[in-house]
């Protein structure tokens, strides 16, 4: 599959044409291609500016990231919340929380995320009020199962949103297990009666899931 679902100067010129990300979001950008394994594991501009936008208009007070990575997508969400807003994140690998603190704690949103280390399915056990906003971009061979645990949690009326579930473009031709899963999922949403979705063709795939 190539680099870019659609055309690249489409690709670039959709980038250009969307405000900039602050300039510590920036900074994270860099530090994360220099330092980290697999650094494209990182939202960028076109998917967290989308975030922070539907941040700003739901206005979470729970908020919940599976999959955190080194941390920017979680400053866009949190960018967009309410001051009193708490936006838990799970992630599993020590050096991207290190990292991801480490920006946290210089960032004016900082003060509103909490970080849990661990699997995403336990610290969703330990939940015990209703989201308001969920991201989840984590392991894809457990998606559906995360989608269905978050929207027990969600309250009506909440937003979850699913990165790469265009899946480089697997999802049209499937040949692994993997493959079928985020094809399973996508399906599932669509024909969900709980729930609204827009399939949006940002970057590698988003899938935004409203709570009926």
């Amino acid at each position: 599959m190539p680099d870019y679902l659609v055309d690249e100067a489409v690709e670039d010129y959709a980038f250009i044409s969307t405000q900039k990300e602050p300039e510590l979001l920036q900074e994270l950008i860099d530090t994360t291609n220099a330092q980290m394994g697999w650094p494209q594991k990182l939202s960028g501009r076109l998917v967290g500016r989308t975030l922070k936008l539907l941040s700003s208009l739901v206005q979470p007070t729970h908020a919940l990231e599976i999959g955190m990575f080194t941390g920017y997508s979680a400053l866009s969400i949190a960018e967009g919340m309410p001051d009193h807003g708490r936006l838990l994140c799970c992630e599993t690998n020590p050096r991207a929380i290190d990292m991801a603190k480490s920006f946290f704690a210089r960032s004016e949103h900082g003060h509103k995320i909490d970080v849990a280390f661990g699997r995403a399915l336990e610290t969703l056990n330990t939940i015990d009020y209703e989201l308001d906003f969920t991201f989840i971009d984590a392991d894809k061979r457990s998606y559906l199962e995360y989608y269905e645990e978050v929207k027990k949690r969600t309250r009506s009326g909440g937003l979850i949103i699913l990165d790469n579930v265009l899946w480089s473009g697997k999802v049209l031709q499937p040949e692994s297990e993997l493959d079928d899963i985020l094809v399973e999922t996508n399906h599932r949403i669509a024909n969900d009666p709980e729930v609204e979705n827009v399939f949006l063709t940002v970057r590698d795939g988003l899938n935004v899931v409203r709570k009926r």
